[in-house]
């Protein structure tokens, strides 16, 4: 049954004016075929749309991570206008810090 529903949806039969309220308004934003793919994928959950200073949040997170050369937290805590503690949580936010030498590297 859900297969031709899917079938009923794909021949174009949904339209935006069919819509009404934040239905329409994400429909209109995103177009009828994403907005039916995203009822196909995600209808009845709730989904969290952060806001845009999130998004500029990662994009800053990956520029410090970019320039981090394994010892400027000051000037990088500086630059971005953050503490020393953020930008040390920001570069080994997953743990991994891939140019940090671990005390077991060391041989005595």
């Amino acid at each position: 049954m859900q297969k031709e529903r899917r079938k009923y949806v794909a021949k174009n039969q949904l339209e935006i004016k069919d819509l009404y309220g934040e239905q329409k308004e994400l429909a209109q934003i995103v177009g009828i075929d994403i907005y039916i793919k995203m009822v196909e994928l995600l209808g009845g959950c709730t989904v969290y749309i952060g806001k845009k200073d999130k998004i500029d949040s990662i994009i800053r997170n990956k520029k410090i991570k970019e320039e981090f050369n394994g010892s400027n937290y000051r000037i990088l805590s500086k630059k971005y206008n953050l503490s020393e503690r953020r930008v040390r949580e920001i570069i080994d936010d997953d743990g991994t810090y891939s140019g940090q030498i671990s005390i077991f590297d060391f041989k005595g």
